[in-house]
């Protein structure tokens, strides 16, 4: 195959393309199978199915979600240590809202969520950025505070110039950032032959860059495009796609130039090389991936919570919540199966009171699903390593 790097210059999306005349393109491009095309970011899932992309494309186009929900793939182990210091330390907790009310298989002194922990009297306030933490350590400096810091790159950015300034004393930081490119080859590596393109994430790609994705090229022979999160560059980026795949060129696309570069911001980039250092870490569902989460730096190490505090006594603390069987979300978050394939779906698992961490954010596929009424029209079968589509009666 040829491979090549795409870019769409800038204004192009708004004067030469509608989303009448995409329609038209992706419906003309020949197509000798069904596509299977892999999104990884919440923002593009809640757009593709918001605009009723599947719908449109019927059986032809698969799109499929993937890891791409921070609140989804936090290890349960962290959230377990935020609810033990939440119980028992004293402390205040203070993290993005969706965070609270991502549940655990195993309660934490009866208390499988940080909103539990909450309701039982715990101090546990939910923000929306790192400054807000940071305010209130500094209005309350008798109080120990921990900010709970949870995110991809994106994220993690601002967190880590937060971080590099002068702090109030009393903070200390739990983290559970991480990297997104390492998943997306984990997904890639483990189910070879399964996926036929990606859209990769438009935020991420704004901090690191387009250069960022050529793996998925050199190592796994498969087209990407960059999208952003408006059905113009969501629709550019799967006619590129589908064109590539229909043409059997490879190439790295950028439907987003509004803001990604090549090689991305590198003020940004800079102050993630500052603040972390790259670790193995666990990822909810996953499974641990190597140099895939962000570690405070040495000089940070002050901040740590972990060096402040013991860990859990898991022998006499822990014990298992209601359900015999916990959702399988993790099939979810490697795109093994559809949100509604889970038979919690819409059941015993709702926005209103989540049995797994795929429904509680509005970047998780399930609650994504579930609020706009998304149904599967294909269902996948395992045949041996090999897996087939077919369509449901």
């Amino acid at each position: 195959m040829l491979v090549t790097l795409a870019h769409c210059k800038n204004g192009e999306l708004k004067s030469m393309y509608s989303v009448e005349s995409l329609l038209s393109l992706i419906k003309k491009t020949p197509l000798t199978k069904p596509l299977r095309i892999l999104n990884v970011c919440g923002g593009h899932e809640r757009a593709i199915t918001r605009a009723g992309f599947r719908t449109l494309f019927q059986h032809n186009i698969h799109l499929i979600p993937g890891p791409g929900c921070p609140v989804c793939i936090c290890p349960e182990e962290d959230i377990a240590f935020a609810i033990h210091l939440a119980l028992n330390e004293n402390v205040v907790i203070a993290s993005f809202g969706d965070m609270l009310r991502v549940p655990i298989d195993c309660a934490i002194d009866g208390c499988d969520s940080l909103i539990a922990a909450k309701n039982s009297g715990a101090d546990v306030r939910p923000i929306s950025s790192v400054q807000e933490a940071v305010s209130i350590a500094i209005g309350e400096p008798e109080k120990a505070v921990v900010f709970f810091a949870v995110g991809f790159e994106t994220t993690m950015a601002p967190v880590a110039a937060a971080l590099l300034a002068d702090l109030p004393n009393n903070l200390k930081v739990l983290l559970s950032g991480r990297l997104t490119w390492p998943a997306v080859a984990h997904v890639l590596r483990s189910q070879k032959d399964t996926f036929d393109a990606l859209i990769a994430p438009g935020h991420v790609a704004t901090i690191m860059g387009c250069e960022e994705w050529q793996f998925v090229i050199d190592h796994h022979d498969l087209p990407v495009s960059i999208s952003g999160f408006h059905p113009e560059s969501l629709l550019l980026s799967i006619h590129a796609l589908i064109k590539n795949c229909s043409s059997r060129v490879i190439t790295l696309n950028n439907s987003y130039p509004e803001v990604v570069k090549h090689h991305g911001n590198s003020a940004a980039k800079t102050l993630l090389k500052t603040a972390f250092t790259q670790v193995d870490a666990h990822w909810r569902g996953i499974g641990v991936i190597p140099r895939s989460g962000f570690s405070l730096a040495a000089k940070l190490s002050h901040l740590d919570v972990t060096n402040h505090y013991e860990p859990i006594d898991s022998s006499s603390r822990i014990i298992q919540t209601g359900l015999k069987t916990p959702p399988p979300c993790e099939q979810v978050i490697l795109g093994q199966m559809a949100p509604d394939g889970c038979p919690f779906f819409g059941k015993e698992c709702i926005p209103a009171s989540p049995k797994g961490a795929c429904m509680v954010s509005d970047e998780g596929a399930c609650r994504i699903w579930y609020s706009a009424g998304e149904r599967s029209v294909i269902e996948v079968i395992e045949k041996g390593n090999m897996q087939k589509v077919e369509i449901k009666s």
